[in-house]
């Protein structure tokens, strides 16, 4: 919806194809949704859930046997989006490497993204 022709909306690291083909096979899922809800301390918080069949308005990205569908209201916020996984001491999780985020709340949990208006006019310039 909000994409440039020939290019995906968001792309996957190695370690985050294997993690999403991982999670899809454990529950016989079509894949991941991916989107975008308001909260946290700095104004949105990412969402991820299983998907048994994608909404005709997702846009489907998948890579290796890895797919993702991306929520319609988060497409313009999603667009240039590198999601990887990381495995810590402390922690495992999907991590989100967004062009588009121009504040974060310390944990990292929350997000605080550009205008709608800017990222719009992005998009329009850029395809």
């Amino acid at each position: 919806m909000f994409g440039i022709p020939g290019k995906q909306a968001v792309t996957m690291t190695p370690a985050a194809i294997a993690q999403i083909k991982k999670l899809m096979m454990a529950k016989g899922h079509h894949g991941l949704r991916i989107g975008v809800k308001k909260g946290g301390c700095a104004g949105m918080e990412y969402t991820m859930d299983y998907v048994d069949a994608p909404d005709s308005n997702d846009e489907v990205v998948e890579t290796d046997g890895a797919r993702v569908m991306i929520a319609p209201m988060a497409q313009m916020f999603l667009f240039g989006t590198e999601i990887d996984y990381e495995t810590s001491l402390l922690e495992s999780g999907f991590k989100f490497r967004n062009p588009n985020v121009v504040d974060a709340c310390g944990c990292g949990e929350s997000i605080k993204f550009k205008d709608v208006d800017e990222l719009q006019a992005e998009r329009e310039s850029q395809g």
